[in-house]
């Protein structure tokens, strides 16, 4: 909202997330268009004085408990401009009739995930962010905040905080190297984040430093389990085990999804690949 939003949108709803009053969700992916996000069906019909959307999103973090949807629909469906007629929208979840959100449990057993359906939900004219048309090349400005924030290598951190407690004071060799590691990893993968952040506060698109930050950092959560095995000989337990234990059997159920957030590892490659001139 600060880079592309209305000054009303902002005045309405950005004092809310600065008190900790509003949360938002992000409606992006949906059935059969997720890594391919120009493929996105759910339209938004013109309507006198705003948009019918009809359609559905998935895997929507948190649109059970949000207060905003900042959600990409689909304003034109001419097959020549696949990118151009998408359009970003702010919706208003609380109040807004014509949604249905339905849990999606993760093999935790977590509910983080949603599906969100639209049957003429009504966005008025005053919620659409951007021009019209301009939604793709809002989205993929955004997607750099999240492929290159702390969240891309630090949610399997306390799994490696439990190491530090399992090795205490007096830890094998072999465990102080490699659990040094790991923090020089982490202390590495932190400058590069802000490194990111510092970018687009310039005004800068980093696309392809995000997309390096997004791969090098899920990369490197995604065998902190493995890691945990090789250092100290234990395997994943629930119920009834220790903290360091339970730790690693959820870390080790969560974080196969990891790689999915912000654009599969396929998809992130491809941008490495371009940035890099090599395609």
């Amino acid at each position: 909202m600060l880079r592309f939003g209305t000054e009303e949108q902002r005045q309405k709803i950005l004092p809310g997330i600065t008190r900790g009053e509003v949360g938002f969700g992000i409606g992006m992916s949906e059935p059969n268009s997720g890594s391919d996000l120009a493929s996105v069906r759910t339209k938004a019909t013109k309507v006198d004085g705003g948009y019918l959307i009809n359609g559905s999103k998935i895997w929507t973090s948190g649109a059970h408990i949000a207060n905003y949807l900042v959600a990409l629909f689909r304003t034109s469906s001419s097959a020549d401009d696949r990118h151009e007629g998408l359009t970003q929208f702010i919706v208003d979840m609380k109040n807004t009739d014509g949604i249905d959100v339905r849990p999606i449990h993760n093999m935790t057993g977590d509910h983080d995930f949603n599906q969100v359906f639209f049957e003429d939900a009504f966005i008025p004219d005053s919620m659409r962010i951007g021009k019209e048309g301009d939604g793709w090349m809002q989205v993929t400005t955004e997607l750099a905040f999240e492929r290159s924030g702390p969240e891309r290598y630090l949610s399997s951190f306390p799994l490696v905080k439990e190491m530090l407690r399992e090795a205490g004071q007096d830890p094998s060799e072999r465990q102080a190297i490699g659990l040094g590691r790991m923090v020089a990893r982490a202390s590495t993968f932190r400058e590069m984040s802000l490194s990111v952040s510092g970018m687009l506060e310039a005004g800068k698109n980093p696309d392809l430093e995000a997309a390096v930050m997004k791969e090098l950092g899920v990369g490197w959560e995604q065998k902190i389990p493995g890691m945990a095995h090789d250092l100290f000989g234990t395997s994943p337990r629930l119920g009834g085990a220790s903290d360091y234990e339970t730790t690693q059997a959820y870390i080790t159920q969560a974080n196969v999804s990891f790689s999915l957030r912000g654009g599969t590892r396929e998809i992130v490659r491809g941008i490495i690949a371009r940035g890099l001139g090599m395609r």
